[in-house]
């Protein structure tokens, strides 16, 4: 969007997914919370913000800053606190449960700066916690009589462009007196067809097996490249994430090393097949605990939308299996799947660029929420 920039906070803001999507609706990021250093690098070296924007380390800290009053009434306030247990069967109340304490600071951040609009993601588990979010929410921000109103939902990332599954606890509220309720129906209105995987990893080199372990400064053609000049074919996806810009280089497309027995497994595998297919019966091994193994290997469909990137592809690859070649997708690949742009580049380890990658919310998905939030508060 063209014309005024507003301003927002962007807390547990990882590498910056949810604030690029923002950014690219038109919002200006003046305070950005991460506590781990290599994801703020990230979102640092990919912007040109001033040192006081950032503050690295735990929110609970960040809380008791005095100069937080000079962010009062900001335009917006967005951020996703981790709360492990939002996915698992819990009786005891979210807010007492320690392990969510990162998520009542949230709410303690928003009393204290009062922006005009906030938007919290989270996992779909949570939103079997919403009775209590309410409550949650109406004890913390209107204890004041600020009179936020606010709502949840369901989003499907694929619903956006996203050639991914991937499903979003959206909590939006406002004080501005926008029907939340409405602001969810305007951001359906930005649905579009998804891409499909082969969409996202076409065009890109195809790299080979690496066959040595731990040679992660390595590179060459075979492996990959942390940075190369490169020159993208031209596509309806290109032009997705990267609008009409030119981007001369290749970011981030490394293989990893996968022991032989992998590599036979990602070669024998055909799309669609995971851990349970007999053709890797003979070298499967899992076999004794087929049942909770069967997604140990999974080999990615190019006709169809990728299954959920996560963090867990730092550890390995397999249940992310190219659908063409036999290893795992590069990190470049699973960022245009998140639909990072092809010119945001990630720093730190390699490992360190799957979490940052899998941490993130898909940035076409959030310039949808961007939008809408942007044209209300016009």
């Amino acid at each position: 969007m063209a014309g005024q920039r507003f301003q927002f906070i962007d807390l547990f803001a990882g590498c910056g997914g949810l604030s690029l999507g923002f950014e690219q609706a038109g919002f200006t990021p003046v305070l950005v919370n991460e506590i781990v250093p290599q994801f703020c690098e990230t979102y640092r070296k990919n912007r040109n913000l001033p040192n006081e924007a950032y503050f690295v380390g735990d929110i609970c800290e960040l809380n008791s800053q005095s100069s937080l009053t000079s962010f009062e009434g900001i335009d917006l306030v967005c951020g996703g606190p981790p709360c492990q247990s939002f996915s698992m069967a819990n009786r005891q109340r979210i807010i007492d449960d320690p392990r969510n304490q990162l998520y009542k600071e949230f709410l303690k951040f928003l009393c204290r700066v009062r922006p005009k609009f906030f938007v919290m993601e989270n996992v779909r588990g949570m939103k079997s916690y919403w009775e209590e979010i309410k409550s949650n929410f109406n004890e913390y921000l209107n204890a004041n009589n600020s009179d936020y109103q606010f709502s949840c939902d369901i989003v499907l990332a694929e619903d956006f462009g996203v050639p991914q599954h991937r499903e979003r606890f959206i909590v939006i509220g406002n004080r501005i007196g926008i029907d939340p309720q409405l602001v969810f129906r305007k951001i359906k209105e930005y649905k579009k067809t998804p891409f499909v995987l082969r969409d996202a990893l076409f065009g890109l080199p195809s790299l080979g097996v690496k066959k040595e372990k731990g040679r992660n400064d390595f590179e060459d053609d075979n492996t990959g490249y942390t940075s190369i000049e490169f020159e993208y074919p031209i596509t309806d996806f290109y032009n997705f994430i990267n609008g009409d810009r030119h981007i001369s280089h290749l970011y981030n497309h490394k293989n990893r090393f996968n022991n032989s027995r992998d590599v036979e497994i990602y070669t024998l595998l055909p799309q669609g097949g995971n851990s349970l297919h007999p053709s890797i019966e003979a070298i499967m091994p899992y076999k004794r605990r087929n049942g909770i193994f069967k997604d140990k290997y999974f080999k990615l469909q190019e006709e169809k939308i990728c299954r959920t990137i996560t963090s867990h592809m730092k550890f390995d690859c397999n249940m992310y299996i190219h659908p063409w070649y036999s290893r795992g997708l590069s990190p470049r690949e699973a960022a245009r799947i998140q639909t990072f742009p092809d010119d945001f580049i990630f720093y730190g380890a390699q490992n360190s660029w799957y979490a940052q990658i899998g941490n993130a919310v898909p940035v076409k998905l959030a310039q949808a929420i961007g939008n809408v939030v942007y044209s209300f508060l016009l």
